[in-house]
This record gives C-alpha cells, sequence and structure tokens, in this order.
C-alpha cells in the first residue's frame, strides 16, 4: 500500500532541506500569482533548486522513497514486463522485483490509475517509487527505442513511396520546384510531422544545436549535444526543398529568396516547457542550409555554483560582482557559455531592489525583474546609442551583450566610471587580453585602468559520463606530450569513459565551465597605464595566483571530471606537442 502523504507543506519542506531560501520562495510565490503555474516548477524554472532535489522531497512529502535512475543498473527485460503503451502514457519504469512485489518508478507516484492498470496486466503487487520525469523518458527511450526518430525515418519512407499522390516530384535542384507548389507542399501532414519530430527529439537529447546540411544525393541532419555534431538521420534529396521551406515559414522568412542568407525564430513549447529557436539560413552549391540554435528558457536559470567554478575562483567573482561600480568582462569564442555565466550573475544580482537594464543582440532569455532590450538594425537600435538612453534611465546595473566596436566601449567605460556596474562580453583568447583588446579599440589606458574590476576567460568542456567512467593511468611519455610534464615522474591516475547507452557511446555526458579570473591589482593597473603587452600583463596576474585555463583544466583532469583529450580539444596547453 501507498504511505499517506505527509500533510506538511511543500514549501515548509523546501525551507527546511535548506534547497531554497525565504526570499526565494516569496519571488516564486510572487511571480506565481502572475502566472498561475505551479509553484515546484517556478522553483526550477528560476533555479533555485534542481528537478532531483525536488522530486527527492516530494518523495518524502508523499511517504515514497526516491530513486535516482540514472544510478539503477536496470534489467532491460524486466522493464519490458510492463506493456511499452503503459509504460510511457504513465511514464513509469519497473526497476526491481521480489516474490510477488514489483517495485514501479514512477513520476507521479499518487496515481491509483496507473497502479491499478499495471497490477491487472502484470498479475504482481505494486511498489511505488518517486523519480524525475527527465530520467524515466530516458530509461523509456533506451529500452524501447526513441519515438520520435523511429517515426522520422517512417515518415521519410513513407514519402519517399508516395510521390505520385503527395505530388512530390524528384528534382535535382531546389529552384526547380516553383514557389506556389512549395506552398501548398509544406502544409502536408508528412513534412510537418518530419519537421516537427526532429526539433522534438533534439530538445529530448538536449542538443543545443540543430543542422540542416543539403548534400548532392541527400540531406544530412546533425544535432550538436555536449558542443560536438553528432549525426542523426539523412533524408532523401527530394523532400529537402519542402521541409527546409517549412521551416523557414515556421519562422517568418521568406521561402521566396534562396540565394541570400536570412535570419528568423521560432517560439515553441514542448512538454510543458518553452522554446525559442533562432534561426539561420545560408546558401550552399546544393541548396540552402539551415542552422537552428535551441534556447531552453529554464536552462539559463543556473546559480553560479552550478557552473564548475572552483570555490575560491566563485568566492572571488562572486565579489566581483558585488561591487557597487566599474566594469567586469567575460571573454571567450562563440560557444563557450558567456552569456550563461552573464545571465547567472543577472539571476544572483536581481534582487528587485536595483534597476537592471541589458542591451541584447538578440535577447536570448527573458528575465522577470530585469529590463530588457534588442539591438534593431533596421530601425537604427544599436549598442552604442542604446547605451547613452539607459544612462537617462536611472539604472544600477547595465549587461550590455557584445563590446564590439571602439563607441559601444566608450561609452561602457563612462557608464562603469559614473557609478553603475556594467558586465559585457569579448571575444579574447585569454582574460588579460581584455585589457589590450580595450585599448586598441581606442580607450585611453587610464580609463581602462580606472573602470574595469576584472576580466573572466571561459571555455565549455564536456564531462565524463559518470555511468561508465573508469580509471586508468597512461604512459609517462603521454603525460609529457599532453602538457603534464610536471607529473611525469608520479604515478598519476586519470579517468575516461568507457561509454554505454547513457551517453550514447561517446564516454561524455554534460558540460562544465574552464575559467580564468583576473582581478585588476594596482600591480596590474600599473601596467596597463604603460602599454604593457597582454603577456605581460597575465604573468604579473600569475604571480599574484591567477589561476590559468591551463590551471583549471588540469585540476578537472585530475580530479575525475573530464578528459585529458577534452582539455586539448578546448584548452590551448603549454607543453601540448
Amino acid at each position: 500500500m501507498l504511505a499517506r502523504a505527509s500533510k506538511r507543506d511543500l514549501p515548509e519542506l523546501l525551507i527546511e532541506e535548506k534547497l531554497i531560501t525565504e526570499r526565494q520562495l516569496n519571488k516564486a510565490l510572487e511571480q506565481q500569482r502572475k502566472t498561475s503555474e505551479k509553484l515546484e516548477k517556478i522553483l526550477v524554472q528560476l533555479g533555485f533548486l534542481s528537478e532531483k532535489d525536488l522530486t527527492e522531497v516530494m518523495g518524502k512529502q508523499m511517504g515514497v522513497m526516491f530513486v535516482d535512475l540514472e544510478s539503477q543498473n536496470i534489467d532491460p527485460e524486466l522493464i519490458k514486463t510492463v506493456p511499452e503503451h503503459l509504460v510511457r502514457r504513465y511514464k513509469v519504469v519497473p526497476i526491481g522485483q521480489l516474490d510477488n512485489k514489483l517495485t514501479l518508478a514512477m513520476v507521479d507516484p499518487l496515481n491509483v490509475l496507473a497502479i491499478d492498470d499495471i497490477r491487472l496486466i502484470t498479475g504482481f503487487d505494486i511498489q511505488p517509487v518517486i523519480c524525475t520525469e527527465d530520467a524515466v523518458t530516458k530509461v523509456i527511450d533506451r529500452s524501447f527505442g526513441v519515438t520520435g526518430l523511429q517515426e522520422v525515418e517512417d515518415t521519410v519512407k513513407s514519402i519517399a513511396t508516395a510521390d505520385q499522390t503527395s505530388g512530390l516530384d524528384v528534382v535535382q535542384e531546389e529552384e526547380e520546384i516553383a514557389i506556389d507548389k512549395l506552398k501548398e507542399l509544406v502544409d502536408e501532414a508528412p513534412i510537418v510531422r518530419v519537421v516537427n519530430l526532429i526539433i522534438s527529439q533534439a530538445i529530448n537529447d538536449k542538443a543545443s544545436d540543430i543542422h540542416i546540411e543539403p548534400e548532392p544525393k541527400q540531406v544530412r541532419v546533425r544535432y550538436r549535444i555536449d558542443g560536438v555534431l553528432h549525426d542523426v538521420m539523412s533524408p532523401p534529396k527530394h523532400i529537402q526543398a519542402p521541409m527546409i521551406s517549412r521551416v523557414k515559414i515556421m519562422a517568418n522568412m521568406d521561402i521566396s529568396e534562396r540565394r541570400l542568407p536570412q535570419d528568423g525564430k521560432i517560439h515553441i513549447r514542448n512538454n510543458n516547457r518553452e522554446f525559442d529557436l533562432r534561426v539561420s539560413t545560408i546558401p550552399t552549391v546544393h541548396g540552402e542550409k539551415v542552422v537552428l540554435r535551441i534556447l531552453d528558457k529554464s536552462s539559463v536559470m543556473l546559480g553560479l555554483d552550478k557552473l564548475g567554478f572552483a570555490a575560491e575562483t566563485k568566492d572571488k567573482f562572486e565579489e566581483m560582482i558585488a561591487k557597487p561600480y566599474g566594469m567586469i568582462l567575460v571573454t571567450g569564442p562563440t560557444g563557450s557559455g558567456k552569456s550563461t555565466t552573464l545571465y547567472s550573475c543577472l539571476n544572483k544580482l536581481n534582487t528587485g531592489v536595483q534597476n537592471i537594464i541589458t542591451i541584447e543582440d538578440p535577447v536570448e532569455y527573458q528575465l522577470t525583474g530585469v529590463n530588457q532590450v534588442q539591438v534593431n538594425e533596421k530601425a537604427g537600435l544599436h549598442f552604442a546609442n542604446a547605451l547613452r538612453s539607459f544612462l537617462r534611465q536611472d539604472p544600477d546595473i547595465i549587461m550590455v551583450g557584445e563590446i564590439r566596436d571602439s563607441e559601444t566601449a566608450r561609452i561602457a567605460i563612462e557608464a562603469a566610471l559614473t557609478g553603475h556596474l556594467v558586465l559585457s562580453t569579448l571575444h579574447t583568447n585569454d582574460s588579460p587580453s581584455a585589457v589590450t583588446r580595450l585599448i586598441e579599440m581606442g580607450i585611453e589606458p587610464f580609463l581602462v585602468a580606472s573602470a574595469l574590476i576584472g576580466a573572466l576567460a571561459q571555455r565549455l568542456a564536456r564531462m565524463i559520463c559518470p555511468n561508465c567512467k573508469e580509471t586508468f593511468t597512461p604512459p609517462a611519455e603521454s603525460v609529457k606530450k599532453f602538457g603534464l610534464g610536471m607529473y611525469s615522474g608520479e604515478e598519476v591516475q586519470f579517468y575516461r569513459g568507457r561509454g554505454c547507452d547513457h551517453c550514447k557511446q561517446t564516454g561524455y555526458r554534460g558540460r562544465s565551465g574552464i575559467y580564468e579570473l583576473m582581478s585588476l591589482s594596482d600591480r596590474c593597473r600599473a601596467l596597463t597605464l604603460q602599454r604593457s603587452s597582454s603577456n605581460d600583463i597575465r604573468k604579473a596576474a600569475m604571480e599574484e595566483g591567477m589561476k590559468t585555463l591551463q590551471d583549471d583544466g588540469i585540476r578537472k583532469v585530475l580530479g575525475g571530471s573530464t578528459t585529458i583529450e577534452e582539455m586539448l580539444r578546448v584548452v590551448y596547453m603549454e607543453g601540448q606537442q
């Protein structure tokens, strides 16, 4: 029998477990009054606690044991004791059997109808336990196959064998299909279903981007997962034009324009979560290529403690962003997580007592309580003139999506010197280079030295899959070759992932940041005033204790978070041969 649910409120338990604070609860309740969403959903969306922590406390409230499915070795045959349609309908997974009792991991262990149905079908008494929805979905897809991709493949096959009934002719070039014909084709059910399923499956796989790439005889669909592209499927060439046109229509783009790049945006809801898709097309010799960037509005609500900072670095960075005025820069290449770091900073600073304004291109995530402005080139709204207007809006904190030119840099510096905290990004390889880049943009060294609080350089590295993690000891010469010569005389233990179903045989699952934080000390300010090189500033910062990207990478390798090979992929390591 299922234990009776506790009468204690969930918020009371969350506070008692020190998972949220009274202030966080009040902020969530305030948002609930505006949106009428479930309180627990809002708490997760705001990043105040994880789905796993929430589910564990809900289990305590219900009197049901919590099970972390990702750490369980589940017998594949046991899972199939419950029919697939019931497993998917009720979101349940059988995880154990003893005598006549079946232990059933459930998203909703109070679903009496599900328990009764499965008891009747299997003949077992049911012992419910609670687990997260995301974990159940992953186990189901591993056990029964990914429904979405299979349906895409079946749909593609049906299109390929139904040219006459669908009115779809095989063509060599996309331009041979007339526009009026395309408009008819893109609304047909098979094409709509293919595009929808490609998008929904990418979301389920936690992909950051979808690439639809025309080739001479087919179309290649790839997902970028944890920073690496994976081939997913290859639809036939003759559905290329209607499939790409369907995406363009969803993004409010011009399907008649195929020779120039275009940009658009799609807003969708998947499993009660909202996503924005940034869509970009470019013309290639085999037709238009489309890339869709998936922006999960809930994923950015991360605390700084969840981004992979070393404790010492996180403390120093939090001290920086707590300053009342000055400039803090986050640097790194495209796709290194700069926006996530900035949004996490804003989320921490957004206490409701300060006026926060951002100028972004585009606004990737909408933050409650933050005034966000999007660059509009056609209307003449640029970073620079938006910043000028901001200064008349009585701001406390200003976030500039990117400093791209000298005018924007100058106004941002002026804002930092006149009592505002300015957060922004630059494209530089390391943190000391942020100083010299501003000077190269025409900012006087004394202004840079006065305004800049510090710079954070970062990269994103894949983490070893915890389910197939194993230790190994590489040869000493290999350790030296990988730039770790200081450890070549020691018995150093390294880690890697063997590859399993949880990580799609890659050995990696999830990503974490690699960081280099430089605060502008008096010595570094003096070097800035002398227009010293970034190498001189770097040397001084390191002598004062700055941990470089390489240092942080080595720390994560030796700590078992990631591999040497992954560090070499994302961070240049001195001594590397």
